[in-house]
């Protein structure tokens, strides 16, 4: 049963991964940690390890998420790899941080992380100019080398950390380069490529000993079966997704996109 309901939100996940840049980590994250606390006790061994295990099955999906996502923009016409491709290679590097680091975090303070966050992003896009409006072009000003850099390594690092993949990050940071919605969100796909490869490579790799005492098909802390029901899921939504993109107006658009990561921060906050 619990695999079936797994589908049922991979396949929201999908949807979300394509029309939102996110669905991965902000889709799969609470569910699946609310799901190993419920069939296991948050006494168990897996239990004690939810956060964690959640956190790298999520950055799992997201491999196949936006892979997928990225290659349905790319027939749309919707990504433009001239902001992309500057962001890709640091962002790779700040995730073998992150998610190094995640794994010898507590599981609590990484879900207290993720809801802190959630909140800080929405404040962010509520309260700073740029994103609810798009910018004008004569009021935007291009980063600097070294800024981008930076920028780009602490949204792998804290993507990784979390397991969100980076949108929420990289969607807000396009809004306030003046970029409609609908590439925003089609950019986070391809940019949450390398924080998925090198957080599953460094959670599987760091993970070997604390996962040792994990019952059922686990590789680190990536659970093995969760991870299939969840991508059998995601495929059937990007399929259905796939037909809006470019549809939604901009202002709809930027509102759905603030009511998911409310929704979601309500999720992880609430026990």
């Amino acid at each position: 049963m619990i695999y079936l309901v797994l589908a049922g939100f991979g396949c929201l996940a999908g949807v979300t991964t394509v029309l939102f840049g996110f669905g991965g980590g902000f889709v799969v994250v609470p569910l699946l940690y609310r799901a190993l606390i419920a069939a296991h006790g948050a006494d168990s061994d897996i239990g004690r390890s939810a956060m964690h295990i959640a956190v790298a099955t999520s950055t799992c999906v997201m491999i196949v998420g936006a892979l997928l996502a990225t290659r349905r923009h790319q027939r749309a016409g919707t990504l433009d790899w001239t902001q992309v491709r500057p962001l890709l290679g640091f962002i790779g590097l700040g995730a073998v941080v992150g998610a190094a680091a995640a794994v010898s975090a507590d599981g609590e303070f990484v879900r207290w992380a993720f809801v802190a966050y959630l909140g800080a992003t929405i404040l962010d896009c509520l309260l700073r100019p740029g994103f609810l409006t798009r910018a004008a072009p004569d009021a935007i000003r291009s980063p600097s080398r070294a800024g981008t850099a930076f920028g780009s390594v602490v949204i792998g690092l804290i993507a990784a950390f979390l397991g969100v993949g980076g949108s929420v990050m990289t969607v807000p940071l396009m809004r306030r380069r003046g970029i409609d919605m609908t590439r925003a969100t089609a950019m986070a796909n391809p940019l949450s490529l390398p924080i998925a490869l090198a957080g599953t490579a460094t959670y599987m790799a760091l993970a070997w000993r604390s996962t040792s005492s994990l019952q059922g098909w686990h590789v680190g802390y990536v659970d093995v079966p969760a991870f299939g029901a969840l991508v059998v899921g995601s495929l059937v939504g990007i399929r259905a997704a796939a037909p809006l993109i470019g549809r939604i107006p901009d202002r709809v658009h930027t509102w759905v996109y603030l009511a998911l990561l409310l929704a979601v921060l309500a999720g992880m906050a609430l026990r």
